[in-house]
């Protein structure tokens, strides 16, 4: 019955059971008679809260049409793309506090299913995460934003990972609305299709979000996987001083030069016990001599301010000097065009399947919400792509 709903946008339970009730072809797929009885909407409605919400059928249910689909050869498992997109959480703005302060949550077996996993997520974690803007008394786990530029309001993130080839969805996972999150889920999918289906693609493609430092290094270094997205490069300045681009970097000597030929290294002597010089943002810094820059004729146009000039490298420069490459090629231009699938894919999640708002709360609802919207959209391009096209007629003029 949920398969139902999802498929054909009704998202009421009380409005699916009466639908069901009246449609034979309804009847048919539930495989009920017609003097069998639908479950009354109350009881339907704690059975998929109560006894469903802990088994993890749903995932299972997505894992077996997603292996009809790879049965039927619409998955080939060599590009996907992955991206992200807002769902508003079943939540009112009015019911949120600032995060900063502590907050009194009652007894814990007194409070909601969503307060309850919230608290138990917070005890679970080793590190206590910072608190937020606004916190949701009623979705603690829904994050606050003001993504689309109108009201902020309190939503969740589903990911989507997407086959190039007939557009099938190979896994979903829900997330906090933020850019580290979301990438954190697509690493997730990716390790979860290559043990559950032993699928590994050889290109990931995305948009810029998915072009920092850390996904990059993740998906070169470690999964050699190539990354078709635009690399997220914030080195470039807008005030006319020079940019990391303008300084050459020489791999055996560790170092970049200025324009000028003058040296910038993370060690101006060699230390006892070697230091890897590593940030808590994984850069490692390069800095001039102040006897260079001093009398150096191009200072104003490299760094007026300070004494000298000093250059940040990523630990992971190397993947984005691959993602670099990647981007001056015809297959990444290939790929952008093909990134509107999953575009397409959202826009029908919203439009068609009426998903522009979550019902259920909390992170294990709207993993289940995206679970089977996920299902449904499978189901619907499996049918699509297996029903063969109609012969063409042949119009005679009156």
């Amino acid at each position: 019955m949920l398969i139902i709903g999802y498929n054909f946008g009704i998202r009421s339970e009380r409005r699916l059971c009466e639908e069901v009730h009246l449609n034979l072809a309804y009847r048919w797929f539930c495989r009920l008679g017609l003097e069998d009885k639908v479950p009354d909407h109350s009881t339907f409605s704690k059975k998929r809260h109560g006894r469903f919400r802990e088994s993890g059928v749903f995932r299972h249910v997505f894992e077996s049409v997603l292996q009809s689909c790879m049965t039927e050869g619409l998955v080939r498992g060599e590009g996907f793309v992955t991206d992200a997109s807002i769902i508003k959480a079943d939540t009112r703005r009015a019911r949120g506090l600032k995060g900063g302060r502590a907050m009194d949550w009652c007894k814990r077996e007194e409070a909601m299913r969503p307060v309850r996993e919230y608290i138990a997520a917070l005890d679970e974690a080793n590190d206590t995460p910072e608190p937020t803007k606004i916190i949701s008394m009623t979705d603690p786990a829904s994050s606050w934003t003001g993504a689309k530029g109108g009201p902020p309001f309190f939503a969740h993130s589903t990911n989507y990972l997407i086959d190039l080839d007939a557009g099938i969805i190979v896994d979903v996972e829900a997330s906090a609305v933020n850019k580290s999150a979301e990438v954190v889920a697509t690493k997730t999918m990716i390790d979860r299709v290559e043990e559950k289906f032993e699928i590994k693609p050889d290109r990931l493609v995305g948009d810029t979000n998915y072009g920092s430092t850390a996904i990059l290094g993740w998906l070169v270094d470690e999964k050699k996987i190539s990354p078709h997205n635009h690399v997220a490069d914030k080195s470039e300045r807008g005030d006319g001083t020079l940019s990391r681009s303008d300084f050459q970097w020489d791999e055996q000597a560790n170092e970049y030069r200025c324009p000028e030929g003058k040296a910038l290294r993370s060690d101006w002597r060699t230390f006892k016990n070697p230091r890897d010089r590593i940030t808590k943002a994984d850069t490692i810094i390069f800095r001039a001599r102040e006897s260079d820059c001093e009398g150096c004729s191009n200072k104003n146009s490299c760094c007026p301010n300070t004494m000298r000039r000093k250059v940040t490298r990523s630990i992971h420069e190397k993947a984005r000097d691959v993602a670099r490459a990647i981007g001056k090629t015809d297959a990444f231009k290939e790929s952008s065009r093909q990134r509107k699938k999953v575009e397409m894919l959202v826009a029908h999640l919203k439009r068609i399947l009426k998903m522009d708002m979550l019902r259920l709360r909390g992170f294990s609802g709207a993993q289940d919400e995206f679970l089977l919207a996920a299902t449904a959209q499978n189901l619907r391009r499996m049918a699509k792509w297996q029903v063969p096209e109609a012969p063409e007629e042949n119009i005679m003029p009156a």
